[in-house]
């Protein structure tokens, strides 16, 4: 992590926020305005925040609207939970970047991040793209579509002599992840100048590095069959891991992302000269620019900062008063807290309570 005095972006990347860099991140922003609308399937694809692309590939497959929206509701949610105890922790105040689409009284989602070009960018597009592949592959396994279903490659294979098979519904996490290229991904051809294709192509690059973690995780689960529970045949199948898990993949891909060239080639490398020997794998997260300094309020940039953060005096973590409040100190508040406790049923018939009082510090950043 980059340490909390690390100065704001320099004034080349404030170019980050120029309209041609905006027309990159708008079908992300735009598809994340679809999340605070609780039934989108109701209001038709005309009516929803998403891109051109995305409005014709939702016209032409509107079965796949409740799956849409759940994918951006599963990547916030992610986002939020995996940085809850963090400095930038997934919530923004109102930003410079137009705000996607949001419903009446919805906080704002991603701003400025959406095309800054940090880790943080990073992680949002590939939990994300991620959140799109788990939801559309759920879906097709529940059969609530008619061209995806389960995935049949397996099926009729296994080993007899190992006494067991495949069988069940394997997730097809390959439509969902086809489904995911075609929705989220934009064509690096459409776009003009050397830093909106640098941008683009991390922003590409680590949706497919979202995709290739619900990939990698994939389990196999398998059902005893015999008598008497003797497990003399098992019929197995793959499932998607938890969104959660997959999350905290990202989690660990953030914390170990790789900075690269802001001059793209033929192809994008390391930052670091004496590291471009190494190889970028397809599953990294990479990252363009520095992350500004998230601890102290950036009203231009929509950063809130840390203070009045609420924090883990005893925890050495990131979620600790030291780390969190970048030293600058948390004040201690008692809180009362008057609830119902030790509730009898009493015949007949009422609950009869005693009223408990606990007294609890906490603790805010200064």
């Amino acid at each position: 992590a980059e340490p909390w005095g690390a100065p704001a972006l320099p004034s080349a990347c404030r170019g980050c926020l120029e309209p041609a860099v905006r027309r990159l991140t708008r079908p992300v922003r735009r598809w994340l305005g679809v999340a605070p609308f609780g039934a989108p399937e109701k209001l038709g694809c005309a009516a929803l925040p998403l891109s051109g692309r995305q409005q014709e590939l939702c016209r032409r497959k509107p079965h796949l609207l409740p799956s849409i929206g759940e994918g951006a509701r599963l990547g916030i949610q992610e986002c939020r939970s995996q940085f809850r105890h963090e400095r930038w922790n997934c919530l923004l105040a109102a930003a410079a970047a137009p705000a996607p689409v949001p419903a009446p009284g919805a906080g704002p989602l991603f701003g400025y991040e959406l095309s800054s070009g940090t880790k943080e960018t990073a992680f949002i597009y590939a939990v994300m793209a991620a959140g799109l592949v788990h939801s559309v592959t759920r879906s097709c396994s529940a059969g609530n579509m008619t061209e995806c279903s389960c995935d049949t490659t397996l099926q009729n294979g296994g080993s007899a002599s190992e006494g067991w098979h495949w069988g069940g519904c394997s997730d097809d996490v390959q439509y969902g992840m086809w489904f995911s290229r075609k929705f989220l991904d934009f064509p690096i051809r459409n776009t003009t100048g050397k830093e909106s294709k640098v941008l683009l192509a991390m922003n590409l690059h680590n949706n497919e590095a979202g995709r290739q973690a619900v990939a990698k995780l994939m389990s196999v689960d398998c059902r005893c069959h015999g008598v008497s529970g003797s497990c003399a045949v098992k019929t197995c199948w793959k499932t998607m891991s938890s969104f959660e898990k997959i999350g905290r993949l990202l989690k660990d891909k953030y914390e170990n992302s790789i900075q690269i060239s802001d001059k793209i080639q033929r192809k994008m490398r390391r930052r670091d000269k004496d590291q471009r020997r190494i190889p970028i794998r397809k599953d990294d997260l990479l990252y363009v620019n520095k992350s500004p300094n998230y601890c102290v309020e950036d009203k231009k940039l929509g950063i809130p900062g840390t203070r009045g953060r609420e924090c883990n005096r005893t925890s050495q973590g990131a979620g600790g008063c030291n780390l969190l409040c970048c030293g600058r100190g948390y004040n201690t508040h008692v809180v009362r807290h008057v609830e119902r406790c030790e509730c009898k049923f009493i015949w007949c018939c009422y609950v009869r309570c005693r009223r408990c009082e606990s007294m609890t510090d906490v603790h805010t950043c200064k």
